[in-house]
């Protein structure tokens, strides 16, 4: 479904009652905020606070929700040693200003982390484990709490990591992918150091994988699995429910050869 609203009234911090968000949701932000604030600060005059930002979207699920923003960080894998505390995420500013918050915690994983707060915070943080998208990953958390996600001015290719769980999911029929465990130094919450194991579903690189998700967006857009919303010539992709994108890339995967999530030699 695709919506388009041109109001000069919706300033940031009011465009989230315009994403479908309700009480006591579960939200993952993947954002790129750029274009969103430099465009309020030609509109207003004023230099948009990231922080109410955020609190919009708190405010917003209230007490019972939950909200998670990308922390990701692949420097581990090229044996940088992953600390809690100091490492920034590479997934842009809005999750570096929630590792900064005070009622916000970081999950623990050193590849696929997340900022995190509200109802569920403290369980997500409890989580202890090594594969990035396996049936105990918060990518499965997301599935299985029916999680929506709100994606802000970024192309879905570069942030649909949900798709590599639904990948996982059917290891076995899934020739250009493997997963593959990264070893290295971990400094914890505490500051304590161990050796720890990840893993990630990697591209096998002598199938030149490519990435490109503009197919199975179109389906989801034109089915109604995602909502594609214009805020004042601002795109956003919200996804209501983000358990119901399984069954498509699953249906592409077994029956298109992935063709509307990548390319690969062999396809």
């Amino acid at each position: 479904m695709e919506k388009i609203y041109n109001n000069p009234e919706i300033n940031y911090l009011k465009i989230v009652d315009y994403l479908g968000i309700e009480k006591g949701d579960t939200i993952l932000v993947s954002s790129d905020l750029l274009n969103l604030f430099s465009k309020e600060f030609e509109t207003t005059g004023n230099l948009p606070d990231v922080n109410k930002f955020i609190d919009s979207f708190i405010e917003k699920v209230g007490p019972e929700g939950t909200l998670l923003f990308p922390t990701y960080n692949w420097d581990f894998c090229k044996g940088v040693p992953f600390n809690w505390k100091k490492t920034k995420g590479k997934t842009g500013s809005l999750g570096n200003a929630c590792l900064k918050r005070k009622d916000f915690k970081r999950t623990k994983h050193a590849l696929y982390s997340f900022a995190v707060t509200g109802k569920d915070k403290d369980l997500l943080c409890d989580m202890d484990f090594s594969d990035s998208f396996g049936p105990d990953s918060v990518f499965a958390y997301l599935d299985h709490k029916h999680a929506k996600q709100v994606i802000i001015d970024v192309h879905l290719t570069h942030c649909f990591t949900f798709v590599h769980y639904v990948e996982e999911m059917i290891l076995p029929e899934i020739e250009y992918r493997y997963i593959k465990n990264f070893t290295g130094e971990y400094i914890d919450e505490n500051q304590e150091s161990s050796t720890k194991t990840f893993s990630m579903f990697v591209r096998d690189l002598d199938k030149d994988v490519e990435k490109c998700y503009d197919p199975i967006e179109n389906e989801f857009i034109e089915t109604g699995v995602a909502d594609h919303i214009l805020i004042n010539g601002i795109p956003f992709i919200v996804f209501p429910d983000i358990h119901n994108t399984v069954e498509p890339i699953l249906h592409d995967i077994r029956f298109n050869r992935s063709r509307k999530i990548g390319t690969f030699k062999g396809q």
